[in-house]
């Protein structure tokens, strides 16, 4: 079975059938819709989400992605609250009855770290993740990688600045490793505040594959040489309610507003996975370097090749 479940999973070739095909779906979607060719390629199979946590962006963006070639779509939005765990059943057990239900695809969304490969071991049918906790977010990185190849043309060489939650947030994890393993010579600057800082297992496995990278608190120092800028919000809700002030305040001293977007490269690019709170103005939407409205639109182009490519005969 064809699990996606890590972002360092991925290669290079696979990126480029799976690119090359994403952007045959976002050309049929840029026909008015009188004129589109209907797609059926996964006509009457079935997928399931299956998300503990709130979701808007990668659940719809799965949900449509499945329906927009022909696949008919399950969705529990809150299973914190409406499956068997809250009467105390385990994610194996859910997983284990809702695959002998002969779905084609599982996509899973859970707040526990690992919770994908745990679902994988005892799933009868292919188990997408969609996030773990604040572990990794796999189908973002593939995501992200597609936004900034369509945004840049090129994916070898990149300069890229992150900031905002760099301990917390997945999609950081999933994106550097992912660049590191499928393009060659990235350079990142992280900016964030020492209590953000990007964990120790994701800078050992920069260390230990030699690539370069720097840490920072300056906005100042990271932005003018950046090719990409990837933001990100603080992940309240992985953190302790009576600290959460502290990181709120965090988010407005490390916001990205006009006069941070100066600093910025004229060719650069701002990527955000959303949602935002105030770590990036909506002042700077209108600006043209802004693309992450197009980085949400593309990740349902990359869904719907992903799912095909899964279920791929």
């Amino acid at each position: 079975m064809r699990h996606i479940l890590r972002s360092q999973q991925f290669d290079r070739p696979f990126l480029d059938k799976l690119f090359q095909r994403a952007g045959e779906h976002r050309q049929r979607f840029a026909k008015p819709r009188r004129r589109r060719s209907p797609i059926y390629s996964l006509q009457g199979r079935i997928l399931v989400n299956l998300f503990w946590e709130p979701s808007t962006r990668t659940r719809l963006s799965f949900a449509l992605a499945g329906l927009h070639i022909g696949m008919k779509v399950e969705t529990t939005e809150n299973a914190e609250e409406f499956s068997s765990t809250v009467k105390g059943g385990s994610l194996e057990d859910e997983i284990h009855v809702v695959s002998s239900y002969h779905p084609d695809v599982i996509v899973i969304r859970h707040k526990s770290e690992g919770a994908a490969e745990r679902a994988a071991a005892v799933s009868q049918v292919p188990i997408i993740n969609a996030g773990d906790g604040a572990g990794e977010h796999p189908t973002q990185a593939l995501t992200d990688l597609c936004t900034v190849l369509w945004e840049k043309g090129y994916l070898d060489g990149l300069r890229v600045a992150i900031g905002g939650d760099l301990a917390k947030g997945r999609t950081v994890h999933s994106l550097v490793r992912s660049l590191v393993n499928c393009c060659e010579d990235p350079k990142f600057a992280f900016v964030s505040p020492p209590s953000l800082h990007l964990k120790e297992d994701t800078k050992a496995y920069l260390r230990e594959r030699g690539v370069c990278f720097s840490e920072t608190e300056s906005m100042r120092e990271a932005l003018p040489s950046a090719d990409v800028v990837y933001w990100t919000r603080v992940q309240l809700e992985r953190y302790p309610v009576e600290e959460r002030q502290q990181y709120e305040d965090l988010t407005r001293q490390y916001a990205i507003g006009i006069k941070e977007l100066e600093l910025m490269r004229d060719d650069a690019v701002l990527m955000h996975p959303l949602p935002r709170n105030e770590e990036v103005s909506p002042d700077v939407d209108a600006d043209p370097r802004a693309a992450y409205f197009r980085q949400a639109e593309y990740g349902m182009y990359v869904r719907m090749a992903l799912l095909e490519w899964v279920l791929e005969e």
